[in-house]
């Protein structure tokens, strides 16, 4: 055959050739559609040209300084490391990065620089390692390749034993295509690139680099040297929502840049509507001839097999970023320990990322894709019922939290079309605390969820259930918008005693967060109800609630007077702990007025109820009070016991905020007695705690 031109050198790279770059030998084309160039180091193809399609511009500095590294560190005999993985999902980038570096240590490998596609996610793929080492080993003028692919591998071994060469890998299927074609000798490097992380080659000494997503800097830079600075002018905050909604994936960026520079006419805010749409997302970023997003995650997805592949469709029905092994068991249907194995093999294959400790989630266009292939390939009742399975999950994990942190609180009755079949990932209730606080935004999501999908009486359950997070936490914002959708969906369930539940609850927010008008309006409401029901308990709840609600407003007498109603009604209806969380309002009032002994006993006989009926947060919140009205008496000493010993009952608990105004009571009564550093550190702990609990109070300690 006809020597190959060197003008085209590396432009036709097709899938499964290989490739060998340097002076080994002459120019010449040979078996398999190999070619093979005679030229110095410094004519060695350029990342593009090495490339079957065009490459990504980002230099990724850092991924190139830590391949340096890898490729400076020594193991014990002094040889370099000779395998280097470098994984990453479709579209990141991973053969331009390995094809840019190995181009520019060309002169540390004079005998060759060789590059095979092993097509790891093509329709007719993976290559078949012996088809591989045939080409390697014809490249090197072996006249007599053998049949068998051990025999093979042998030969490449001893072929390749003396020589410095580099090897490039791309597109890997499996640590098993990759072991045969790895070369003899210390003096060569073998740089591997897969969608899968390929963690089975650490035994064989492999380093992994894994690329990540660019950052918001990069992926600008990368889309303007697309689309030209001329292009973008004055349209930077367009250009850097595009970029954002492209996830930080190289190929989107290219892809989207393309197709703005495609569309002179197209102004970028125009593209950014387009790509915005999940479902919407991935068709646009698709160029006529060029490889897309959607085909190089259809790829991934092709490889996965029949088990994870389930998993990945269910997930990405999910309405939360991150999920752990128990959320991917409620979605699938199967066993913990069966989701484990399966989100396992899904981050093995670069479609599913950890997140932290034992939790996953999905880059944002992965994310779309598993959605898109989930509503591509399952029913409406099965998308349904995956979602459904999720939504009792959160609901019952929620309300086992409440009853191990509120267990003598009034919980409403739970209704579930998939019972929970396995335990709740928490054992005690500062665990409980801590997983609804870390999944606050994710029940919020799983309430929308079931608001949308008509779920009205899961939706006012799961906000029963929150209730402990709102108690303890106090994310104000939280509370209001989730007892606006509980109060509206109980009222459209027709559970009376859940709407009166939504009233009180959601009020004692609005309350919290200083809107005492718009609470007592809900209060007065939930009075009414109760009334109408003949429910005296409730009854009492309300007048509880109007009590405060004067309070805060400075209308004392009036606070008094609700508050006396609500002691006398639930001591007709045999409610003592009611009329324990009574008087510590009673107690504040007395406080307010600086009537110190009738605050003391106040505070005493509520934390005495409380503690009679078990209630040990509520206890503690009434002892920090106490301690409170001591100081203000003049008995500082027991005052501030008091008040701490209340401290660590709620640092046990995780209560924050209760430990926030805690310390501002500490404060307040070392300011009182002259101790002003004592005073200063009091305050800067709780306006700490109050940043994460409630940003009003922090911003009112200055």
């Amino acid at each position: 055959m006809a020597a190959a031109p060197e003008d085209e050198r590396g432009t036709n790279v097709i899938g499964g050739s290989a490739h060998l770059y340097g002076p080994a030998v002459q120019a010449r084309d040979v078996h398999g559609g190999i070619r093979i160039y005679s030229s110095a180091p410094d004519r060695l193809p350029t990342p593009r040209q090495l490339l079957p399609v065009p490459a990504h511009f980002t230099d990724r500095a850092e991924e190139q300084a830590a391949l340096d590294r890898m490729l400076g560190t020594r193991s014990d005999d002094g040889a370099p490391q000779p395998l280097i993985v470098i994984n990453g999902p479709a579209g990141m980038g991973k053969t331009t990065l390995a094809s840019r570096w190995l181009h520019t240590h060309a002169p540390a490998f004079p005998d060759g620089q060789l590059y095979a596609d092993l097509r790891g996610h093509v329709e007719n793929g993976p290559a078949n390692p012996g088809e591989i080492l045939g080409q390697f080993l014809r490249a090197f003028g072996t006249p007599a390749v053998p049949a068998d692919l051990a025999e093979q591998a042998s030969l490449w071994r001893s072929v390749t034993a003396n020589l410095r060469i580099a090897v490039m890998l791309d597109n890997a299927f499996s640590a098993a295509q990759i072991r045969p074609l790895l070369p003899g000798g210390s003096g060569g490097l073998v740089v591997v690139t897969s969608r899968s992380r390929l963690s089975g080659l650490a035994m064989d000494g492999a380093r992994f680099l894994r690329l990540r997503p660019l950052g918001s800097a990069a992926g600008l830079e990368l889309f303007i040297r697309g689309a030209g600075e001329d292009r973008v002018a004055g349209e930077l905050p367009a250009v850097r929502e595009i970029v954002s909604l492209c996830a930080g994936l190289p190929l989107a960026v290219c892809l989207a840049s393309a197709r703005l520079a495609a569309r002179p006419g197209q102004p970028a805010a125009s593209l950014a509507e387009e790509l915005a749409p999940d479902e919407d997302r991935l068709t646009v970023l698709e160029i006529e001839g060029a490889g897309t997003v959607q085909k190089a995650l259809d790829a991934s997805y092709a490889a996965l097999g029949p088990r994870p592949a389930l998993l990945y469709r269910a997930l990405g029905l999910l309405p939360v970023p991150s999920f752990d092994v128990h959320t991917a068991a409620a979605a699938s249907g199967r066993t913990p320990a069966w989701a484990a194995r399966r989100l396992d093999e899904l981050v093995e294959a670069n479609v599913l990322e950890s997140a932290g400790p034992e939790t996953y989630r999905f880059h944002d266009l992965v994310r779309v894709h598993a959605r898109d292939r989930a509503t591509a390939t399952l029913t409406g009742t099965e998308r349904e019922r995956i979602t459904r399975r999720v939504t009792d999950w959160y609901l019952w994990t929620a309300t086992e939290a409440q009853r191990l942190i509120t267990p003598i609180q009034l919980t409403l009755p739970r209704t579930y079309a998939h019972p929970a079949q396995w335990s709740a990932p928490f054992g005690d209730d500062r665990a409980a605390l801590d997983w609804l606080d870390t999944r606050r935004t994710h029940l919020m999501a799983v309430l929308r969820l079931a608001a949308e999908h008509g779920w009205h009486a899961t939706a006012w359950q799961l906000v029963d259930a929150m209730w402990p997070l709102f108690l303890r936490m106090r994310h104000y914002d939280l509370w209001i918008e989730a007892h606006r959708t509980g109060l509206d969906a109980a009222r459209r369930d027709g559970h009376r005693e859940a709407e009166r539940q939504m009233l009180n609850s959601g009020a004692i927010g609005l309350s919290a967060a200083g809107r005492t008008e718009e609470a007592a309006d809900w209060y007065t409401a939930s009075l009414r109800a109760a009334r109408e029901a003949g429910d005296r308990r409730d009854e009492g709840q309300a007048l509880l609630g109007l009590g405060g609600c004067r309070m805060a407003a400075g209308r004392y007498a009036e606070a008094v007077s609700d508050l006396d109603r609500a002691v006398e009604t639930w001591s007709e209806c045999g409610y003592p702990r009611g009329v324990a969380l009574a008087r510590i309002l009673l107690g504040e009032v007395a406080l307010a007025e600086h009537d110190h002994g009738r605050a003391i006993a106040r505070f005493t006989l509520a934390r005495e109820g409380l503690l009679a009926v078990s209630d040990p947060h509520d206890a503690a919140r009434a002892l920090a009070f106490l301690g409170r009205a001591h100081a203000r008496a003049g008995d500082h000493v027991k005052g501030a016991a008091q008040m701490r010993e209340a401290l660590a009952t709620f640092t046990a608990s995780g209560a924050a905020h209760w430990q926030a105004r805690t310390l501002e009571m500490l404060a307040d009564s070392a300011r009182e007695r002259g101790d002003t550093t004592a005073a200063s550190e009091f305050r800067a702990r709780a306006r700490d705690l109050y940043e994460v609990t409630s940003p009003a109070d922090a911003r009112r300690l200055g």
